[in-house]
């Protein structure tokens, strides 16, 4: 399904008020509301918006439908289609074009590396999955880049080498590459939305206070940008969640609005995501606009997208989804689901020990 974006924007109506006008834009799914305080000031506009929201929350939300692992492998090959392999079967290709490279590994978590779950706070990672990206990230540069707070997904790993970006990229502290920096690597910080901060936590007090009328909702905070989970709420209240949502917003026309799995996404409307976040941990490894790296990102959300984009207009790497339902996706290949990105890093963890042995 293609994305789409709701973009307010600016329009007369004959009362002289100004109201919204919405757009359905391709290749997004955000809502910006760009004319501020006074931008709904109608109540049929207002409810514009809100049904517009509610589909987009269908839209990113399907229902399960049976699981895939019953399906057998060429119905579920089938589903994808050509374009978009599965990932494990390919796996030989996929390590024959880092021959001669440095692979450098970019995860996602939730739903990557833990499976989703209802309650975001208990979405733990196996030992058995902390071990294999324990194993990865001794063989391979590796970043976690997580919608969470970066304190918050450190919390989740508790592994200290690895890289973490949090709040979608906005949250980073990475090692520095440069040549021209004297005294060895030095980690760098890197928070390009710091500006925004008094106005996230402005908004999340007003939106915790909000979603104790809708039952099930929960607000979290990860610093740079806000989580609305709607995962235990009835789809008849997810009207009302979006009103709420969307009438606090209108009052911040610096933040914009995105959709994704059962959540709604607050962050600062600025030029910055997770491909702009890979282009920047790429360069802090000294690769920069280098043929001499692989870039793997893995990931199975909408946000995971500008990551996978960015590799595919570069030309160089490999993006992989994570979903058991077939979509639109950047992403050049496919994992089901968390245990098969554990065993797809297992089998390069041991095709990079194999090489190390051959070499011996």
């Amino acid at each position: 399904m293609t994305k789409q974006s709701v973009v307010a924007s600016d329009a007369k109506l004959g009362n002289g008020l100004q109201a919204v006008s919405l757009q359905l834009l391709p290749e997004e799914s955000c809502m910006e509301f760009s004319s501020g305080r006074n931008l709904v000031n109608n109540e049929t506009e207002q409810e514009k918006i809100v049904s517009t929201s509610v589909a987009f929350m269908r839209a990113s939300s399907p229902r399960r439908t049976r699981p895939t692992d019953s399906l057998p492998e060429t119905d579920q090959d089938s589903c994808w289609g050509v374009d978009h392999p599965w990932a494990l079967g390919m796996f030989e290709k996929i390590v024959s074009a880092s021959r001669g490279k440095q692979i450098a590994m970019f995860l996602d978590y939730d739903g990557t590396l833990s499976p989703i779950v209802v309650d975001p706070d208990q979405a733990f990672m196996s030992e058995e999955m902390r071990e294999v990206v324990k194993d990865t990230a001794r063989y391979f540069p590796t970043a976690i880049v997580s919608g969470r707070c970066k304190e918050k997904v450190y919390g989740f790993v508790r592994l200290p080498g690895l890289i973490y970006a949090g709040s979608h990229g906005m949250d980073i502290r990475a090692p520095s590459k440069s040549r021209n920096e004297k005294g060895g690597n030095k980690a760098v910080s890197f928070q390009p939305a710091s500006e925004f901060l008094p106005t996230i936590d402005e908004v999340y007090k007003i939106l915790e206070e909000r979603m104790k009328a809708i039952p099930g909702a929960k607000v979290e905070t990860n610093k740079f940008c806000l989580s609305v989970h709607f995962r235990c709420v009835d789809e008849k209240e997810w009207a009302a969640l979006a009103e709420q949502v969307t009438s606090v917003l209108k009052e911040y026309p610096e933040l914009k609005l995105t959709y994704g799995r059962k959540v709604l996404e607050i962050s600062p409307a600025i030029n910055w995501n997770k491909g702009k976040a890979l282009e920047f941990l790429l360069k802090s490894l000294g690769h920069a606009n280098s043929d001499d790296v692989l870039p793997i990102y893995i990931g199975d959300d909408r946000t995971d997208e500008d990551a996978f984009k960015v590799l595919r207009d570069r030309g160089q790497g490999v993006g992989i989804v994570v979903s058991k339902v077939a979509k639109e996706t950047s992403a050049a290949y496919y994992l089901r689901e968390p245990s098969e990105v554990m065993y797809f890093l297992k089998g390069l963890v041991e095709w990079k020990r194999s090489s190390f042995r051959a070499s011996a």
